[in-house]
């Protein structure tokens, strides 16, 4: 608890800094959601009152809701505001060993697999457009279990984090793996992430494309190819098997994110904010 306290006051200068940065954007921000693409077994979900009830393709959750899937089964989102479903998308048939209809998400959209006996949380999904850009707000709490996820590159406004238990991972236009025991994936982009050490500092680190992260451990290894192909074929089962692969534009910008408060800013350096 300690600890937790002390990196909450390791970042508040800089969140303050920020706050008055983002304070016009932020008045602008709407209510985003995701919406429940595809279903493979069973999986519920309990919104602001508490109540589990069973999850559906097309269900749209917003900020607040609780995703939980059972064994053998998973969960396809996509993230952004109503009007990134157009009507003419229809729904289609059932695919083979699913539940319900498919829908097949345009490669502009975030995308979240949800695996099988994890627990995801929606702790923030936000979105503000300025006429020539759209700023994104989204954060996830993976209390168990493990996700995957694509993200189309965002604007330096934009901020996107999965949260574990031990760490924070900011993501920038990115495809990626996490678990809530600590194991990172990259597959493309970068993603930085801040842990807690075996000593209880705050460290953070940079993962890039083709790096495994183990929290635990600190330690970056190469991705098994076996894991490799597994997060190709997922990004296929996303856009489709004759879609052209995503192209990332890589961010080397170093953004300061905590273990409980998250993305607080960026000190364009890899070392902490001075006076720390």
């Amino acid at each position: 608890m300690n600890n937790i306290r002390r990196i909450s006051k390791y970042l508040t200068f800089t969140g303050i800094i920020l706050a008055f940065s983002f304070s016009a954007v932020a008045q602008q921000m709407s209510q985003s959601m995701a919406k429940v693409v595809r279903i493979k077994g069973s999986a519920r979900y309990a919104g602001a009152n508490n109540v589990w009830q069973p999850l559906k393709v097309g269900d749209e959750l917003r900020a607040g809701a609780i995703i939980q899937t059972a064994a053998d089964s998973r969960v396809d989102l996509v993230l952004g505001e109503k009007e990134a479903f157009p009507t003419e998308q229809k729904w289609g048939s059932t695919t083979s060993g699913s539940t319900g209809a498919s829908y097949q998400p345009v490669a502009q959209q975030d995308f979240v697999r949800i695996w099988e006996n994890s627990v995801l949380a929606l702790d923030k999904l936000l979105i503000a457009n300025t006429g020539t850009d759209s700023i994104r707000e989204t954060q996830l709490d993976l209390r168990s279990g493990r996700v995957f996820g694509t993200v189309k590159k965002l604007n330096g406004a934009s901020k996107y984090e999965v949260k574990i238990p031990n760490a924070v991972a900011g993501v920038r236009g990115t495809i990626y793996t996490i678990s809530a025991g600590g194991i990172l994936d990259v597959l493309v982009g970068s993603v930085v992430v801040a842990y807690t050490d075996a000593n209880g500092q705050v460290v953070t680190q940079v993962v890039m494309g083709g790096q495994r992260f183990d929290a635990s451990t600190g330690q970056i290894t190469p991705i098994p190819d076996f894991d490799q192909k597994e997060m190709v074929k997922t990004v296929k089962q996303q856009t489709g098997p004759n879609t052209p692969p995503t192209t990332f534009v890589y961010d080397d910008t170093t953004y300061w994110v905590s273990p409980t408060a998250g993305h607080n800013g960026n000190s364009g350096s890899s070392g902490p904010p001075p006076g720390n």
